[in-house]
C-alpha cells in the first residue's frame, strides 16, 4: 500500500481491544480522533462469522442482522481483520477508507494478513500482561485491606491484660489467616467483679471476622446490663439469631469471678470446655447450653464454682486441640489435659502448652485454624504476704518481670509508678529503686537461674506506716544467706567470694529487710517507714 488507512495509527497509538467474556472487542473511531473498544455480545452474527471467516472482511459487502455490524458501517469501517491466537478470536482490526479514496487492492489484502498472523501473537501477550498486572494490582488492593481490617479487629481485642491483685491472667490469640473468628474479652464490672469471655465463629476469614465485631458488641453489651451469664448468653442468642449469615453460629463460654472470694459463675453456650488444674488433677467444668445464633428461645445453664489458692482455669477455642502434625494425628483434648496436669504451676501456662504445640505441628506448620488461649491463675499460699500486717492494708501494684537479663531496671520502673501516689523524697524514690532493682536482679540470677519461665513476682503494699515491697523467687535449694558487712581486703585476696555485696547494699537501702526460704521459694521484703495515715483511700 502507497499510502496509510485513516485509522491505522489511530488504532495502534490507543492499542488493540481486548476479547471479553461476551464476545471480541473491535475498536471503532471516537469523534476526537481517539479509538473506543466495541463490544460484539455473544449471540450478534457478526461475531460467528469473523470466527469462522479466515483474513480480510470487506464490511460494505456484508448483509447480517448485525448490531455491531451496524455501528461498524456509521463509524466508516471499509476492512476487518480477524485476530485470532491459538483457535481463540482476541479482537479485530478496523480500517476506514484510504485517503487516496482508491479501492484496497489484493496485495493490500495479502500485506493485512500477514500483519495478522504477526501482530495476533503480540496482541495476545499484551492482553495477558495487562491482565496480569490488573490481577496483581486486585491483590495488592485485596491484601492491604485485609491488613487493615486485621488491624482493625486488634483494636477490638482488649489493650493489655487486667492487672489483679492476687491472680495472674494471660492470653494468647493467633489468626489461621489474616483476620479471625475468634476473640477474647475482659470486662471490668461493678462491686470489683471481672467478666472474661472466649468465642469462636464458624468458619474463618472475612466473613467470621465480621460476625466476630457484631457478636463481642452484643456479648459487651449484654454483660454490662445483665449479672447472670446465662442470661447474657440467653439475650445475645435472641440478639444474633435474626441477622446471623445461614450456617454461621457463635460458640461463646461466659464467666464472671469475684477476685476477693474466687467464686465463679460460668456459662456455656457450645464451646469448649475449661479446664480448672488443682491440686487433685484436673477439672471439666461443665454447663450445657446451644451456641449463640442457631436456634431462638434458648436457655443456658449456669454453674459456680470456687478457685482455691494456686489453683488456675484454661479457656481455649478448638484450633489447637484441632491440629495436625505431619503425620496427620490431631493434638487433641487428651494431650491438652495432660499437659496442663504435667504443668508444675511454676512460670507461665500458656508458653509451656504453646511450647509442646509447636513441637508436636512441626516446622512449616500451616495453621488451619484460629487459636485463642485465656489462663487465670489465683496466686497460692507459697507467694503469699506474711500475716503479721494490719488490717489497714492498702495493695499498691502486683505483678511479674521475665527473669532476663536488664529486666531489674524495669521492676524498679513499675514500683516507682506504684508508689507515686506516696509522693516520696526523691532520696527515698532512689533508694528504693536501688533496692528493688538489686533484690529483683538477685532473685532472677540465684533464685530463677535467669530461666525466662520462671518470673519473678513483685508485690507492692502499704499500711498505716510502712510502704513493704515484697520479691518472690523460684529458688530451689539453699536458702538466702543473712546479710554481713563485706570483708574487701579478705575478697580481693580470694578468701571469700566475690558475691555477697547485694544483700548488703540492699540492707542499707531500707529501712527494714526480711528474708524467707522455703524448698521452692524465695522471699525478700523490703520496708520502708512512712509517716502514719489515719484512713486509706
Amino acid at each position: 500500500m502507497n499510502d496509510r488507512p485513516t485509522l491505522w495509527q489511530r488504532v495502534f497509538r490507543r492499542g488493540s481491544p481486548v476479547a471479553s467474556e461476551t464476545g471480541a472487542a473491535a475498536a471503532a473511531p471516537a469523534s476526537q480522533g481517539e479509538v473506543r473498544p466495541l463490544d460484539i455480545p455473544s449471540n450478534d452474527p457478526l461475531l460467528a462469522y469473523v470466527t469462522s471467516a479466515p483474513g480480510v472482511i470487506e464490511v460494505e459487502k456484508l448483509n447480517l442482522d448485525s448490531p455491531t455490524l451496524a455501528a461498524l458501517k456509521a463509524e466508516g469501517i471499509k476492512l476487518t481483520l480477524p485476530l485470532v491466537s491459538q483457535g481463540e478470536l482476541i479482537g479485530l482490526l478496523n480500517l476506514g477508507a484510504r485517503m487516496s479514496e482508491q479501492e484496497y487492492s489484493s496485495d493490500d489484502f495479502r500485506l493485512l494478513n500477514n500483519l495478522a498472523t504477526q501482530a495476533s501473537p503480540a496482541l495476545r501477550v499484551a492482553q495477558l500482561a495487562r491482565q496480569q498486572l490488573a490481577e496483581a494490582q486486585e491483590r495488592e488492593r485485596i491484601e492491604h485491606e485485609l491488613r487493615v481490617a486485621r488491624v482493625i479487629q486488634e483494636t477490638l481485642l482488649p489493650k493489655e491484660i487486667p492487672d489483679i491483685p492476687g491472680w495472674q491472667l494471660d492470653a494468647y490469640w493467633q489468626p489461621a489467616r489474616e483476620v479471625s473468628g475468634d476473640f477474647y474479652d475482659f470486662i471490668h464490672l461493678p462491686d470489683g467483679r471481672i467478666g472474661v469471655l472466649v468465642a469462636d465463629v464458624t468458619d474463618k476469614g472475612v466473613p467470621a471476622a465480621m460476625v466476630m465485631a457484631t457478636s463481642r458488641s452484643i456479648l459487651r453489651a449484654a454483660s454490662e446490663r445483665i449479672l447472670e451469664p446465662g442470661d447474657v448468653l440467653a439475650r445475645a442468642n435472641e440478639l444474633l439469631h435474626p441477622d446471623i449469615p445461614a450456617k454461621m453460629f457463635v460458640t461463646c463460654l461466659y464467666l464472671v469471678f469475684e477476685p476477693e472470694s474466687g467464686r465463679l459463675t460460668f456459662a456455656n453456650a457450645g464451646h469448649n470446655l475449661p479446664y480448672l488444674q488443682t491440686e487433685e488433677g484436673v477439672v471439666e467444668l461443665r454447663a450445657t447450653g446451644m451456641p449463640l445464633g442457631l436456634m431462638p428461645g434458648m436457655a443456658y445453664e449456669q454453674k459456680e464454682v470456687v478457685i482455691k489458692l494456686g489453683e488456675s482455669l484454661l479457656l481455649s477455642s478448638d484450633g489447637i486441640v484441632e491440629a495436625h502434625n505431619h503425620n496427620r494425628e490431631m493434638f487433641g483434648f487428651p494431650r491438652l489435659k495432660r499437659l496442663i496436669h504435667e504443668h508444675s504451676g511454676k512460670g507461665r501456662l500458656i508458653p509451656y502448652l504453646m511450647e509442646d504445640f509447636n513441637h508436636f505441628v512441626g516446622g512449616n506448620y500451616e495453621q488451619e485454624d484460629d487459636i485463642t488461649l485465656v489462663m487465670m491463675k489465683r496466686r497460692g499460699t507459697e507467694t503469699s504476704v506474711p500475716s503479721s500486717q494490719t488490717t489497714q492494708t492498702r495493695t499498691l501494684g502486683d505483678f511479674e518481670i521475665p527473669s532476663e537479663p536488664g529486666n531489674e531496671r524495669l521492676a524498679a520502673r513499675q514500683v516507682l509508678a506504684a508508689v507515686e501516689s506516696l509522693g516520696l523524697s526523691e532520696r527515698r524514690s532512689k533508694r528504693l529503686e536501688t533496692a528493688v532493682a538489686e533484690s529483683t536482679m538477685n532473685a532472677m540470677e540465684h533464685g530463677n537461674r535467669y530461666d525466662p519461665e520462671k518470673p519473678v513476682r513483685i508485690l507492692v503494699q502499704r499500711d498505716e506506716g510502712h510502704l513493704r515491697v515484697f520479691v518472690f523467687d523460684h529458688g530451689e535449694g539453699s536458702s538466702i544467706p543473712e546479710s554481713t558487712a563485706p570483708d574487701i581486703e579478705a575478697k580481693l585476696q580470694g578468701e571469700q567470694s566475690p558475691r555477697g555485696w547485694g544483700l548488703f547494699l540492699i540492707k542499707n537501702m531500707v529501712d527494714e529487710l526480711n528474708v524467707k526460704s522455703s524448698d521452692d521459694r524465695h522471699m525478700i521484703e523490703l520496708v520502708f517507714n512512712l509517716e502514719p495515715i489515719r484512713k486509706l483511700r
